[in-house]
């Protein structure tokens, strides 16, 4: 005599079948994903964020700056402020002299 399955089985391979769907969709919208992060990658690496001119590199004291050939806008990326902050006065007053028209 068969077994019938009760409502708990029936519930639960239904929410097993859900998640097995669930995941495979969330695989299938991740590579789109990140081929279009990529292609911004390479689109804005080393841009300016205001004018979009290209940026270049300072080295001062180990820390690397970025700076616009278009509008003269300085950039730090993360942890560089905090870089910038520790830096004795009269460093940080030299690496602004940098900067300055």
């Amino acid at each position: 005599m068969p077994v019938q399955p009760s409502t708990h089985e029936d519930a639960y391979f239904a929410r097993e079948e859900f998640r097995k769907l669930q995941e495979i969709e969330r695989q299938q919208q991740e590579k789109p994903a990140q081929e279009e992060k990529k292609r911004l990658q390479e689109l804005h690496y080393m841009c300016c964020p205001k004018c979009g001119m290209k940026l270049v590199e300072i080295d001062y004291k180990e820390i690397k700056i970025d700076k616009c050939t278009g509008c003269d806008g300085v950039w730090l990326d993360a942890g560089e402020l905090e870089a910038v902050s520790k830096l004795e006065k009269s460093l940080a007053d030299s690496l602004f002299s940098v900067f300055k028209k």
